[in-house]
């Protein structure tokens, strides 16, 4: 049962949710859109924690789910970007059980967030396209030209974890209503002022409506959520920065994937206070989900 528990926590740990029917929730939001990646998420969460259990790391950051999310978000992104087939499941296990790593070499270092997917989705991207030379799935947009509020926001949620479906960003919103209402409604807040930046600077409606404008923001204004107006001052300093950096990186042809918000985050807690990475904001950070709720 813990460890079940665990697998839970850790697929809800992608937003900062440690909360058991958050990652009910969060997994009932994906597989609503794609049983594959619905699939790859749990695949890629038990292999990640199964890591860090073999390997003996920290017996409360694992019930924590904190070596779960980086596998979570690496087993749907392999599925997402290559075709289903035994090499593509054998990098998902393999990439799983790096993220794993990454996350227990940089905790000691950094607030690693979601860094140890990006740069494990990074290298097993490189490797299949620069040397097996195996193509990314194509993906199609809309072609329309006016903003779909209702597509916006449940597409920022939803392309957190490579969903773009109003159904499955619905159950991610209501995924972290149900452990934080503050955390809701910072991540709505993110969903508008991301949004409403890259309409501002020009971006495509088809990339706003389908939340590419908004994921990035809602993780960065999660994982600073505050009570105080200095709190959203930085939320919206890391919301816009973020934005401005998947635009930029995407203009380089760069898949960004959560960069954006890592970077952007990282910085925030670098200005707000020089020092502050040194004296574990790390475990404040991803712990504070952990102390505000009961399940």
């Amino acid at each position: 049962m813990r460890f079940i528990q665990s697998i839970l926590r850790g697929i809800g740990q992608v937003f900062f949710q440690n909360n058991i029917f958050s990652g009910i929730l969060f997994l009932v939001g994906i597989f609503y859109n794609s049983w594959l990646l619905g699939l790859a998420a749990l695949f890629g969460t038990v292999i990640s924690t199964t890591t860090a259990q073999v390997l003996r790391f920290s017996k409360a950051d694992i019930e924590n789910g904190l070596y779960g999310f980086n596998g979570t978000l690496t087993g749907i992104a392999i599925l997402y970007f290559f075709e289903f087939n035994f090499i593509s499941v054998f990098a998902l296990l393999l990439g799983s059980v790096f993220s794993t790593l990454v996350m227990h070499f940089l905790k000691k270092i950094i607030p690693p967030f979601t860094f140890p997917f990006v740069l494990t989705t990074w290298l097993i991207m490189s490797i299949f396209l620069l040397f097996l030379e195996i193509p990314l799935l194509s993906s199609s947009q809309s072609l329309t030209n006016i903003i779909d509020i209702l597509s916006v926001s449940s597409n920022s949620f939803g392309q957190v974890m490579f969903q773009e479906n109003i159904v499955t960003g619905v159950f991610f919103l209501l995924a972290i209503l149900v452990n934080n209402r503050l955390m809701a409604v910072y991540a709505v807040y993110a969903v508008i002022l991301g949004s409403l930046t890259g309409w501002a600077l020009s971006e495509a409606v088809t990339s706003i409506n389908s939340g590419f404008m908004g994921y990035n923001a809602i993780l960065c204004a999660i994982a600073l959520t505050g009570k105080s107006w200095k709190d959203l001052l930085w939320v919206s300093v890391a919301i816009v920065l973020s934005t401005l950096l998947k635009i930029w990186l995407t203009q380089m042809g760069i898949i960004t994937l959560t960069a954006p918000f890592v970077l952007a985050t990282w910085t925030v807690l670098i200005l707000k206070n020089p020092k502050s990475i040194r004296r574990g904001i790390n475990k404040r950070l991803y712990f504070r989900s952990s102390q505000n709720s009961e399940y």
